[in-house]
C-alpha cells in the first residue's frame, strides 16, 4: 500500500513562501508521475502542479505558473512544492499525489482522475 504524508503547510501573510512536502513509500517512485492539487472550502479540487518520473518534465496550472516551483528528490522518495508570492486566494487544502499512469500528452497529468493515490493533505493559508 501506497502512503503520502504531506508536511510544510501554516500560515503565512501575503507575498511570503513556503515549501510543501510529500514523503512517498515504495521502491517505485522514480518512475511515476507526482502531483499537487489544492481545495479550498466550497470549491473543487483544482491541479497545481505535477512533475514526471525523471523530474524533467513539469506542468503547472496557470494560476501559480512563475510563483510555483515543484521539484523531486527521488532518493528521498520526495516530491515539494515552492510557492512564492503567496496570494489570498492561494489559502486550501494542498494534497500530493500519485499515478502509475504514462501519458505522452499533459492534458491528463492535470485532471485529478488520473492519480490513484492522495496523502492526507496540508493546509495552507494566506493572509492579507
Amino acid at each position: 500500500q501506497v502512503q503520502l504524508v504531506e508536511s510544510g503547510g501554516g500560515l503565512v501573510q501575503a507575498g511570503g513562501s513556503l515549501r510543501l512536502s510529500c514523503a512517498a513509500s515504495g521502491r517505485t517512485f522514480s518512475i511515476h508521475t507526482m502531483g499537487w492539487f489544492r481545495q479550498a472550502p466550497g470549491k473543487e479540487r483544482e491541479f497545481v502542479a505535477a512533475i514526471r518520473g525523471s523530474g524533467s518534465t513539469t506542468y503547472y496550472a496557470d494560476s501559480v505558473k512563475g510563483r510555483f516551483n515543484i521539484s523531486r528528490d527521488n532518493a528521498k522518495n520526495t516530491v515539494y512544492l515552492q510557492m512564492n508570492r503567496l496570494k489570498p486566494e492561494d489559502t486550501a487544502v494542498y494534497y500530493c499525489a500519485r499515478t502509475v499512469r504514462i501519458y505522452y500528452s499533459a492534458s491528463y497529468y492535470y485532471s485529478k482522475d488520473t492519480y490513484d493515490y492522495w496523502g492526507q493533505g496540508t493546509q495552507v493559508t494566506v493572509s492579507s
